[in-house]
C-alpha cells in the first residue's frame, strides 16, 4: 500500500466504490434489495437480497457497469430527512432492510443520505467527491450472509471488492490473495489428509485425521514439557457443568447467546462449557491456601463449547468446539510483575519455536471516562494496567494502547503473530481478572493472617489448537520444518526386489524417533516420488538395487535437488540431529 494514502482516505474510498456496485447491481438486477455495504480491512462488500442468486461469473458484468458509473463522475451529496420522510420513502422503493435499519435508530435522530447520480443511499459517510476517483477497483467474490448475521433472517447474497489509489497497490494485493488462496489452510487440510469438518457431525466441529492428530499431539506434549518447566500444574475438567456454575461466573448473564442450550439431567440443568476458568477456580478452593502456596499456576489444554453464528465459522479459524492452551496464575499483587514477565517469556520462546518472530501487540485498557462499566477498584486497575506496560517496555516490545478496549473484568495484553505473507492472526492473551475471584469468594491468607482476594491471571499463549494449527499450515504453506512434519520421510522401493531392504530402512528410521512411512506399491518410482511431494513431505529416500547392494538411500529433500546417494547410517544421524529444536 502507497504510503501517501492514510486508512481513512482508503475507508472512503471503499466505501464509495460499494454504492457503485449496489447502483451497478440494481441497475443490472432492478429487483435488488440492499442490506448493507461497508468498507472493511482492505476491501468493501454489500448484502443483497436478488431474485436469482449471484456467482463469481457474474462479477466481470456488474465491474463493465461500474466503470460506466465512474467514468460519469456522479458527485456524492449528502443530505438529511426525518424518521418519517425517510421510512416512506424506502418503503415506496421496496427496501425493507433500510426501514428495518432506519427503525433501529433513535427516535428524532436525522436520517443521513447520500446520493449519487440517481443512486440514493441510506449512509452517514464519509465518500470521496465523485465516483470518478473510484477508477481502480476489483470485485473478488459472492458469499451468502445472513441478514444481521443470525441465522434466523433471510440469506443474502454478499459482494466482496477492493479499491485502491494506485494500480500498483492493487496488483500487490491480488498477488497477496493469490499467494493467501494457495495457503488455504481449509484446502491444505484436505489434500494432506489432517481434518475434515462435514455436515453429518455439525458445523463447526472439527474431525482430526492421523496426520492432523499426529500434528497436535507433537503441539501439545511440546507445550506441556514447556509449561513443566515454568512450574504449571497440568489439570483435566469435565466437558459440562450443572448450569448454577455459569450462573455464578456470569457467564449465563453476559456470555448466554454465545452458550449452547442448556441439556436435562436428572431435572437438573446442565451446559456445555464455553470456559475453562470456573473449574480452575473450584480446584483451588479445594483448600486453604497461603501467600506461601503462590504463586499458584494451573494449566489445561481444555475443550470448550461455543454456539458460533453459522455465517461467522471460517475452517479451524473459527469452530464451536475447540481446545484452548488454558492457564490460570494466582498470586499476590507484589508478584503480579514477575508472573506477568514469565508468561511474556514464556510466549514469545513459544513462538519463535514455531517459526513466528514477528508480532503486533495491542495493550487494552479501560475507558477512563466510564469506569463504572469494569469491575474492580482504581487502586487494582492501576496496578494491573502498570504491570503490563512495564512488562512490555522492559521486555523492549513495541505495543499500541488501546483505551476502552480492555474487558469489563480487567485489562488485557494480546499479541498478534506475523505469518510468511505478513498477515496478523490473534493468538497470545494475557488477562487480568477482577471480577471471578469475588464471585467465587477466591481467597488467600496473607502474612498478617488476614484474608484477601489474589490477583488472577488468565492467560493462553496458542489461543486455541484450532486456530492456532490453521495459523501454522497457512504460514508453512503446509511444508512445516521437519521436526514439526506429521510425516518426516518416506521411503520409496524402485521395485518388489527391494522391498525388504526399503522396510528395514523404514525400520531403522522409526527405531531412531523418526516418522517414516513406507511406499513399496508396484507403482512407478516417479508417481510415488509426486505423491510425496504432493503431500510435502520433508524428505525422500528411495532405494533400488545399487542402493540395496550398498546400504545406501538416495536422498531426495521436498522442493529442492536431489541430495544424491548417502550412507544409511549417516541419513539417519542427520535426521535425527535435524529433529531437535
Amino acid at each position: 500500500m502507497s504510503s501517501k494514502v492514510n486508512s481513512q482516505d482508503l475507508d472512503s474510498l471503499r466505501h464509495s466504490a460499494s454504492h457503485i456496485m449496489a447502483q451497478a447491481v440494481q441497475a443490472l438486477y432492478p429487483d435488488a434489495k440492499l442490506g448493507i455495504g461497508p468498507s472493511i480491512k482492505d476491501g468493501f462488500y454489500y448484502d443483497i437480497e436478488l431474485e436469482h442468486p449471484l456467482t463469481d461469473e457474474d462479477l466481470p458484468k456488474i465491474e463493465k457497469k461500474m466503470t460506466e458509473i465512474v467514468k460519469e463522475a456522479q458527485e456524492f451529496k449528502q443530505s438529511s430527512m426525518s424518521r418519517e420522510k425517510a421510512l416512506k420513502f424506502f418503503k415506496d422503493k421496496g427496501e425493507i432492510y433500510k426501514c428495518e435499519l432506519i427503525k433501529d435508530l433513535p427516535d428524532g435522530e436525522e436520517i443521513s443520505i447520500y446520493q449519487n447520480g440517481s443512486f440514493i443511499d441510506l449512509c452517514r459517510g464519509p465518500h470521496v467527491e465523485n465516483t470518478k476517483e473510484v477508477r481502480i477497483f476489483k470485485l473478488l467474490s459472492v458469499a451468502g450472509a445472513y441478514w444481521r448475521g443470525s441465522e434466523k433472517n433471510k440469506m443474502l447474497t454478499r459482494i466482496y471488492g477492493t479499491a485502491f489509489r494506485d494500480k500498483k497497490d492493487l496488483s500487490e494485493y491480488l498477488k497477496r490473495l493469490e499467494e493467501a488462496k494457495k495457503r488455504d489452510h481449509r484446502k491444505l487440510g484436505r489434500e494432506l489428509d489432517l481434518f475434515s469438518m462435514q455436515d453429518e457431525l455439525g458445523p463447526g466441529l472439527v474431525l482430526w485425521h492421523p496426520k492432523g492428530a499426529k500434528l497436535r499431539q507433537i503441539i501439545e506434549d511440546y507445550w506441556k514439557r514447556e509449561h513443566d518447566k515454568c512450574g504449571y500444574g497440568y489439570v483435566y475438567s469435565p466437558h459440562i457443568a450443572k448450569g448454577h456454575l455459569w450462573d455464578t461466573s456470569g457467564h449465563t448473564s453476559f456470555y448466554k447467546d454465545a452458550m449452547f442450550s442448556p441439556m436435562q439431567v436428572e431435572e437438573q440443568d446442565y451446559r456445555l462449557k464455553p470456559m475453562n476458568c470456573p473449574f480452575h477456580i473450584l480446584i483451588y478452593k479445594t483448600k486453604t491456601h497461603s501467600y506461601r502456596d503462590l504463586p499458584l499456576r494451573m494449566a489445561e489444554l481444555g475443550t470448550v463449547y461455543r454456539f458460533e453464528r453459522s455465517g461467522t465459522m471460517h475452517g479451524l479459524l473459527r469452530v464451536r468446539g475447540f481446545t484452548q492452551d488454558d492457564a490460570h496464575i494466582y498470586c499476590t499483587p507484589e508478584q503480579l510483575k514477575e508472573e506477568v514477565k514469565g508468561v511474556l517469556d514464556l510466549a514469545f520462546k513459544v513462538l519463535e519455536t514455531f517459526g513466528f518472530k514477528d508480532y503486533e501487540i495491542d495493550l487494552s485498557v479501560r475507558d477512563a471516562v466510564n469506569k463504572g462499566d469494569y469491575a474492580g477498584t482504581d487502586e487494582e486497575w492501576q496496578m494491573a494496567e502498570s504491570a503490563l506496560m512495564e512488562c512490555l517496555e522492559e521486555k523492549e516490545r513495541q505495543y499500541k494502547r488501546v483505551e476502552g478496549e480492555a474487558v469489563f473484568y480487567g485489562p488485557k495484553i494480546d499479541i498478534k503473530i506475523l505469518d510468511a505473507i505478513g498477515r496478523p492472526w490473534q493468538c497470545t492473551t494475557v488477562q487480568f481478572d477482577f471480577n471471578l475471584p469475588r464471585r467465587f469468594d477466591v481467597k488467600y491468607v496473607d502474612n498478617t493472617g488476614g484474608e484477601k482476594y489474589p490477583f488472577m491471571v488468565h492467560r493462553a499463549i496458542f489461543g486455541s489448537l484450532e486456530r492456532f494449527i490453521g495459523t501454522l499450515i497457512e504460514h508453512y504453506g503446509g511444508a512445516f520444518p521437519f521436526w514439526l512434519a506429521p510425516v518426516q520421510a518416506v521411503i520409496i522401493s524402485i521395485s518388489e526386489h527391494q522391498e525388504s531392504y526399503a522396510k528395514e530402512v523404514h525400520g531403522a528410521l522409526k527405531e531412531a524417533g523418526i516418522r517414516a512411512e513406507l511406499d513399496i506399491r508396484s507403482e512407478k518410482m516417479g508417481y510415488k516420488v509426486r505423491e510425496a511431494e504432493t503431500q510435502k513431505v520433508p524428505y525422500i529416500l528411495v532405494v533400488g538395487e545399487r542402493e540395496a547392494g550398498s546400504r545406501q538411500v538416495s536422498l531426495r529433500a521436498h522442493g529442492r535437488k536431489d541430495l544424491g546417494t548417502q550412507d544409511l547410517k549417516k541419513v539417519i544421524e542427520q535426521l535425527v540431529n535435524e529433529n531437535q529444536f
